[in-house]
């Protein structure tokens, strides 16, 4: 048995075509245009990358980007005042700043200093407290992409064993308690797994699903999961170079053994990766129809 490649690139298409037909409806028929704007500090590579093709995917999709660059030593105070100018700006419907900021800047400060109402990114607390409670808000994006990529590739999660393993409070901890609540792509039983966990593999072997998010290479093996197993492989770790310079990744599990056992899995890349922007951005259009009262 050879698993079914779950791949986030398709999903990701697809829902970025109901998206651009959602923000050209919203144009069309409200004079409503999504607007979103990304906040870089300094001049780390991989954030610049990352802010680049979020940028890219608003403009593809019809909504209204902006990206302020800054500075690597600007003043706390100052990326706070940018960030309430945005919060009364009727252009912007969803603020994201670029994590991580540099050490002299307190990331918490200014994740709580943005307007819950425009917080795409679902870090502040007041949302984070709204998902627990299973209210409407904006869900934190990689695990709100897990959770359509289960959902859209017929991965049956009411009643199932699922394992995550990684307890971030950007993956780990949202996502088990997404897929524990009574809604779809819910409904689930939720093992969640971590550093201090003596066992991991006692936990995965029973597992319908596992979610793998910890940051180690190729941790989960194939003996650790039975036949017929859902793997959602969250992990992006560079483990070497190309003889053309391009990184080698791997994800959490070993998807060459895993996926002759498994029913499906998700690839590294072309999995989860895709999904985290495209929530982003599916955040923002629902920030720009709240704004506009219709939502």
């Amino acid at each position: 048995m050879s698993a079914k490649i779950i791949s986030g690139t398709e999903v990701a298409k697809e829902i970025r075509a109901e998206l651009k037909t959602e923000v050209e409806t919203l144009k069309a028929k409200h004079n409503v245009v999504p607007g979103l704007v990304t906040i870089l500090v300094g001049e780390d590579p991989a954030s610049q990358s990352y802010v680049a093709a979020k940028n890219k995917t608003a403009k593809e999709l019809g909504i209204h980007s902006e990206q302020i660059t800054l500075p690597a030593d600007t003043p706390e105070d100052e990326l706070l005042n940018l960030v309430a100018k945005c919060n009364q700006d009727p252009k912007i419907n969803g603020i994201l700043v670029q994590l991580p900021l540099p050490k002299h800047i307190d990331e918490a400060k200014v994740l709580y200093a943005i307007d819950p109402d425009k917080d795409v990114d679902g870090f502040h607390p007041v949302n984070v407290g709204k998902m627990v409670l299973g209210e409407q808000c904006f869900l934190p994006c990689t695990p709100h992409g897990i959770l359509e990529l289960l959902t859209r590739s017929g991965v049956e999660t009411s009643g199932a064993e699922v394992v995550i393993v990684g307890r971030s409070n950007i993956v780990g901890k949202p996502i088990a308690n997404l897929m524990l609540q009574k809604r779809d792509g819910g409904n689930a039983t939720v093992t969640l797994c971590h550093t201090r966990t003596k066992d991991i593999a006692a936990h995965t072997k029973r597992a319908d699903i596992i979610i793998a998010a910890v940051g180690v290479p190729k941790m989960i093996t194939a003996d650790m999961v039975k036949d017929g197993v859902a793997v959602i492989d969250v992990g992006v770790n560079r483990i070497g170079m190309s003889d053309s310079g391009k990184a080698i990744l791997a994800g959490d599990v070993d998807f060459a053994g895993i996926k002759e056992k498994a029913a499906c899995i998700t690839p590294v890349p072309g999995g989860v990766g895709p999904m985290t922007i495209t929530m982003l951005m599916k955040n923002t259009v629902q920030a720009a129809k709240q704004a506009a009262g219709l939502a």
